[in-house]
């Protein structure tokens, strides 16, 4: 009589076919996930303008990209997955800025709108270009460039109005 898990897709030790494969994608994404959450994590905070001790949007926010960094996984060749998920999470947040309009929060960046907020992260905090900003949000690259400038101007008057000083 032959072996009963013949054609079922495990071998002969009793583990699935592929999954060996499967465990060492599992064991790369969680090391990605360690290295990178703590950034990502700072960085849906300041999206969200949430302060950083009680974030629960930035870290569904969060969760959702991770999640969908994870989906495609096993099928990213050549991209860097900090890169997607960084991308995913500023799609995440313009699709649902509504959400996060002003005065929500009391992070850093609360003063400003949730487009200012993702301009100003992706270019100052996460050092992404102009150009790759534009193409991300779909907005021409002056526009981002004016949007920025403006952010930091209301961040700047904010500070030194906080401080007592004339901006």
């Amino acid at each position: 009589m032959g072996d009963p898990r013949r054609g079922t897709g495990v071998d002969r030790t009793g583990v699935a076919a592929g999954a060996g494969e499967r465990t060492h994608a599992v064991r790369e994404f969680e090391a990605f996930v360690a290295g990178a959450s703590g950034r990502l994590l700072h960085a849906a905070t300041l999206l969200t303008a949430e302060p950083r001790t009680r974030n629960p949007r930035a870290r569904a926010l969060l969760t959702a990209a991770l999640a969908q960094t994870y989906a495609v996984w096993s099928r990213q060749r050549d991209e860097d997955p900090y890169e997607l998920t960084r991308s995913d999470l500023a799609v995440r947040f313009a699709r649902s800025g509504w959400r996060y309009r002003r005065g929500d929060g009391s992070g850093p960046l609360a003063a400003l709108s949730p487009q200012e907020r993702l301009v100003v992260v992706l270019r100052l905090y996460e050092g992404v270009a102009e150009e790759q900003v534009a193409a991300l949000l779909g907005l021409p690259e002056t526009r981002v460039r004016a949007v920025c400038a403006r952010s930091v101007a209301a961040l700047r008057a904010s500070g030194a109005a906080r401080r007592g000083v004339a901006a």
